[in-house]
């Protein structure tokens, strides 16, 4: 038990930080089953992050106030508990709320798993596994939500979740850490949380609305989804010995990160088809972009800076915050673009319908069904296979009305990515703007 202590700790960190963006290939499962509105869904997703964002800081205040190990294991109990009650919920309600405490428990967690494994492991290593370990469960997030709500539902997202932290209770309480009494010695990094927070808002561009994209628009599986963006985290996890190997100045690091995101969101904008290999390298870059960055702008807003857990959760705030401020800005964004996008989009299927080699009758018939099916998913990227499954045609048409479908799904597919387009480049400029943050103020020449 003692050797797997900081391991589960360690897997602590990402569960919780992988929570920010677990749910969004589930989000149409849930909206399904929980019979809920796109504005109730969303707020699974937007509940979480915001409450996280908020309660980190208070949480760091208490914590100099409590026993590290106690206040660790009572926080990932309620986390626990709270991920059990999510995979339960039988209401949107419910679920939101569930969300919240699961959020707080977080706040918790991840404040007391920062001096525990720095009690573990020594201060250097210590901070290093708490800031990869957010790092990586950031970026797989995504990822293991799409498997599991393929595999098994979107419940299983946060079943899974219960064992492994039910397990780093007893670990916690064995982790022995004296209490923090350093009294506040440093100010807060503003300007590496600054950067966190915009780059943060950035990649919610790449980690929410890449996997929107892939579901909702271009009409992928979760599970496909999800194998797509995990080149995301594996080229975040490249980063890091790349940059070992290349030893840039850590301001050079950060610049160069914020470039990439930047370059890759733009990528994503502008694929010139719907096919999944144009967003590889766009990933590549937004993934390494994230190691590069968020690595070392969490580095440098805790390093030589105390108390420590004080410090923790400035970046804990400023991440989610972003996180929060990037879905405000970008979700209004892109439904008002696919909004404006059925119109075209529909007048180039009614013009496809009557070029289509089919007798007038069945024209009218295909034309009807598809009415039906752009009226019912209204302000969604509509499905219209469905609308092809019911038609009764004659054998000798359906070659033809095969074709026809093809034509229309890619002229949807079309629609869908120009919809998307100005969110990307929105959250590429985001990016940007986080390197503004990098120039030196204030700094006069030696005499």
């Amino acid at each position: 038990m003692r050797r797997a202590v900081a391991p589960l700790l360690i897997v602590t960190v990402a569960l919780v930080l992988a929570d920010s963006a677990v749910v969004t290939l589930a989000l149409p499962d849930i909206l399904v089953h929980l019979d809920a509105s796109v504005g109730q869904v969303a707020w699974v997703l937007i509940a979480y992050n915001l409450v996280l964002g908020l309660a980190a800081v208070p949480a760091a205040m208490g914590f100099s106030r409590a026993q590290p190990r106690l206040f660790s294991a009572v926080g990932i109990a309620v986390f626990a508990g709270s991920s059990a009650v999510c995979a339960v919920a039988g209401s949107i309600d419910v679920l939101i709320m569930a969300r919240c405490f699961q959020a707080i428990g977080g706040a918790l967690a991840l404040i007391g798993c920062l001096e525990l494994l720095v009690a573990a492991y020594g201060e250097r290593r210590g901070v290093a596994s708490w800031v990869t370990a957010g790092v990586v469960g950031t970026a797989l997030g995504p990822v293991a939500g799409g498997l599991l709500t393929q595999a098994i539902s979107w419940q299983a997202i946060f079943v899974v979740q219960v064992p492994v932290a039910v397990l780093a209770v007893p670990a916690a309480l064995a982790v022995r850490a004296a209490p923090t009494v350093t009294p506040d010695r440093h100010r807060p990094a503003v300007r590496a949380n600054v950067t966190l927070a915009l780059m943060s808002a950035a990649l919610t561009a790449a980690l929410f609305l890449l996997v929107l994209l892939l579901v909702q628009g271009w009409g992928r599986s979760p599970a496909t989804a999800a194998v797509t963006v995990s080149v995301v985290p594996l080229a975040a996890l490249a980063a890091r010995p790349l940059a070992r190997l290349l030893r840039p100045p850590s301001e050079v690091e950060v610049a160069v990160g914020c470039f990439l995101v930047a370059g890759g969101l733009v990528g994503l904008a502008i694929p010139p088809s719907a096919a999944l290999a144009w967003t590889i390298a766009p990933q590549a870059l937004v993934g390494l972009g994230l190691g590069l960055t968020v690595d070392q702008l969490t580095t440098r807003a805790m390093e030589m800076r105390l108390p420590r857990a004080h410090h923790a959760g400035w970046t804990i705030g400023a991440r989610h915050i972003g996180v929060v401020v990037g879905l405000a800005i970008l979700t209004p964004v892109f439904t008002a673009d696919l909004r404006d996008a059925q119109v075209p989009a529909q007048q180039a299927i009614t013009s496809l319908v009557l070029d289509a080699p089919l007798k007038p009758q069945d024209k009218i018939a295909v034309a009807e069904a598809l009415g039906k099916e752009l009226s019912a998913q209204e302000q969604q990227v509509p499905d219209l296979h469905r609308a092809f499954a019911r038609l009764d045609l004659d054998p000798a048409e359906r070659p033809a009305a095969a074709r026809l479908e093809r034509e229309l799904n890619a002229q949807v597919e079309r629609a869908a990515t120009r919809a998307f387009r100005d969110s990307f480049l929105i959250g590429a400029g985001l990016a940007l703007l986080a390197l503004v943050t990098l120039i030196p103020v204030g700094r006069r020449r030696p005499r």
